[in-house]
């Protein structure tokens, strides 16, 4: 039987700086100067092991996105985003085609409602050793209301969430529009965070490799639904084609 829970350390959980809440806490990302096992780094880009091991059978790295502590995803300049972007998938990838791991994750959570314990913006790469992350991902999930695209980009609001209510989703089918993608990644990112919901300051991005496209999925959090909690229902909301004409109206036309 394949492995369904990763073992997360609690005595090592309890050790992790936080910074979301308590902004008057030290970050350590904003100290270069102490960080160690540092892998690459590009610019103010740095890819490095993760302090704080927590989940058992894996290896897990961070990616400490700007030395800007107080900006985010959906601020950044073009250039800044395009080079995290196509830094963060090219780690990935060698991660994934490294042979070490039956899966890799490669995720970002912002906000409070996230499950994110620092505010310095940051992505996190975890290969899995006995766990299959795809297991279980569905290509529907991705499936809905076109927002925006082009050859070899999509845009799409879900029809049929994961969790539901809204995700953003964005399909990349040809490498040579990454820069796309990324412009798709922080539409959303911006939107959830300005236009969406005013008590909305929350949300994460996942990245999926699935029949040799990659899929990137942005998700508003909240308080997760009791029906996805209890019974593991998504719900979708009756005004997505709203919501993915109104993203399209501010951003793209």
């Amino acid at each position: 039987m394949s492995q369904k829970h990763l073992i997360f350390n609690s005595s090592i959980g309890s050790q992790k700086p936080e910074t979301i809440v308590n902004r008057q806490n030290s970050c350590p990302f904003c100290d270069v100067e102490h960080l160690t096992d540092i892998l690459d780094q590009e610019g103010s880009i740095i890819f490095l092991k993760n302090k704080y091991p927590v989940l058992e059978d894996t290896f897990q790295t961070v990616i400490i996105e700007t030395d800007d502590c107080s900006s985010e995803l959906s601020e950044y300049s073009k250039d800044h985003l395009h080079t995290l972007i196509s830094f963060g998938i090219k780690h990935w990838f060698e991660m994934m085609n490294s042979g070490e791991f039956k899966s890799v994750m490669f995720y970002k959570n912002h906000g409070p409602m996230s499950g994110g314990s620092l505010r310095h913006p940051h992505m996190q790469i975890v290969g899995l050793k006995n766990l299959d992350a795809h297991a279980d991902i569905l290509l529907e999930n991705f499936e809905g209301v076109t927002i925006d695209q082009e050859s070899g980009v999509e845009f799409t609001l879900s029809s049929k969430p994961r969790m539901g209510f809204f995700e953003f989703n964005v399909r990349l089918s040809d490498q040579e529009k990454l820069s796309k993608m990324a412009d798709y990644i922080q539409i959303a990112a911006h939107y959830v965070l300005n236009h969406f919901h005013r008590s909305c300051t929350s949300y994460n991005l996942f990245f999926y490799y699935l029949r040799g496209d990659v899929y990137a999925k942005i998700v508003p959090r909240f308080a997760t639904s009791p029906l996805f909690v209890g019974y593991g229902i998504p719900q979708v909301s009756n005004k997505i084609g709203d919501v993915a004409l109104k993203v399209k109206e501010l951003y793209l036309s």
